[in-house]
């Protein structure tokens, strides 16, 4: 059975996203309404880029447990951790780059000394099934 889990999202990390989305998308509008091209080719890869992107992290990072595997989407990157490859997990509030919206973190040690950061929003389900299907695989 495959389960899907959000990541969860902290206050101060929507309110950096949004302001950067804002900072981005208010030069390219205005850009726009001027009607002036020279502004509003600066400006359109700063907006895609600058207000994309965090809606993109923002609206798909997420977790999937299938029988076998934990998949790990957030933008345009993905992972495919086989779960009988994981051997450690451990809560975390380390600051540090993954697809993760939260300091609220697990961090799942697999493979031969990989590992990656997760923030499930329903934290305690995602372990129990996790484990029952780490049991399974045995």
């Amino acid at each position: 059975m495959v389960q899907v889990y959000k990541s969860k999202i902290d206050t101060w990390l929507v309110v950096v996203l949004a302001a950067a989305i804002i900072l981005c998308t208010v030069p390219f509008l205005l850009s726009l309404i001027s009607g002036n091209s020279d502004e509003l080719l600066p400006t359109l890869p700063a907006f895609v880029i600058g207000a994309g992107i965090p809606l993109w992290l923002m609206t798909t990072t997420c977790y999937t447990l299938t029988d076998s595997a934990l998949l790990v989407k957030s933008g345009p990157f993905k992972w495919q951790i086989p779960i009988q490859e994981i051997n450690g997990i451990t809560p975390t509030r380390n600051p540090f780059s993954s697809p993760a919206l939260s300091l609220d973190r697990l961090r799942i040690d697999y493979g031969r000394g990989q590992s990656i950061m997760i923030s499930p929003k329903q934290k305690s389900e995602f372990l129990q099934h996790l484990a029952a299907r780490r049991a399974q695989i045995g």
